[in-house]
């Protein structure tokens, strides 16, 4: 008689073994009866589906992109004047690689010297006609600002470009140096301290405009502060790429 029940109870404790061995893990099971031979209990076979090293890495470095129509968020935040911002530092690198990192081989070389005088502030293009006497000279007639002569002169001098002009009369004569690997390499230094210099603006810019936010929270879910955030972050990394971008092809210009 005690067999009897001994035999009605076992599959019951094969039924609960098979639930305390189971884990939120297993993703597939073989379906498979019970297998309880003499007084051992076996329970289905299991798998676990594991997510491989390379899907793992994929799936990290991929995030969900934002993209908030910059209307619906203006009582916080103005996305389109931050973006305009963070643009800004991008051209304004743009333009000190071409004002300052050239290989000095043509008129427009200089065209970005800016000249003080009693009158204010001018390029130098403006005060001065500018022309190529020769590969390896420019010749700067100062002739219809002839007072202007020494200052021209002296912010030739004290320029990024050294240079070392010569004066004679109203006619700076400015010797283009020829350009050496050293020369090349430490404009290619230069180029990366003006990119980092950039990437510190672009910082401030994206800190200045994630704490105006964080600020002004009355009336918004917090899901919203935080998708109007990663939508600043996001920005802000697109512009880095873009900075990253435009070293890398100058250092290239630079170095060859």
């Amino acid at each position: 008689m005690a067999l009897n029940h001994l035999s009605l109870l076992r599959p019951l404790l094969c039924q609960s073994l098979v639930r305390q061995v189971r884990s939120p893990l297993v993703t597939s099971r073989v379906s498979a009866p019970l297998l309880c031979p003499g007084n051992t209990c076996y329970p289905a076979a299991c798998t676990r589906l594991y997510a491989t090293k390379k899907a793992k890495a994929k799936a990290k470095g991929q995030s969900a992109k934002v993209n908030i129509n910059s209307a619906l968020v203006e009582d916080v935040i103005s996305l389109d004047e931050v973006k305009e911002d963070m643009t800004a530092i991008l051209n304004a690198l743009k333009d000190d690689f071409t004002r300052n990192l050239g290989f000095r081989t043509s008129p427009g070389a200089l065209d970005h010297i800016v000249v003080p005088t009693q009158d204010g502030k001018f390029p130098l293009n403006q005060l001065g006609q500018i022309s190529m006497k020769s590969p390896q000279l420019i010749m700067v007639n100062m002739s219809s600002f002839p007072e202007a002569t020494a200052a021209a002169t002296r912010a030739l001098r004290e320029s990024s470009m050294n240079l070392n002009p010569e004066v004679d009369g109203t006619i700076i004569r400015v010797p283009i140096p020829r350009v050496t690997r050293e020369h090349r390499e430490n404009l290619a230094k230069l180029a990366k301290e003006f990119s980092n210099k950039a990437k510190d603006s672009l910082r401030r810019v994206r800190s200045n405009s994630v704490a105006k936010v964080k600020k002004v929270k009355e009336g918004h879910s917090e899901d919203t502060i935080r998708l109007i955030e990663k939508q600043i972050q996001q920005m802000a990394d697109n512009i880095t790429v873009d900075i990253d971008k435009l070293l890398a092809a100058k250092a290239k210009e630079l170095l060859g």
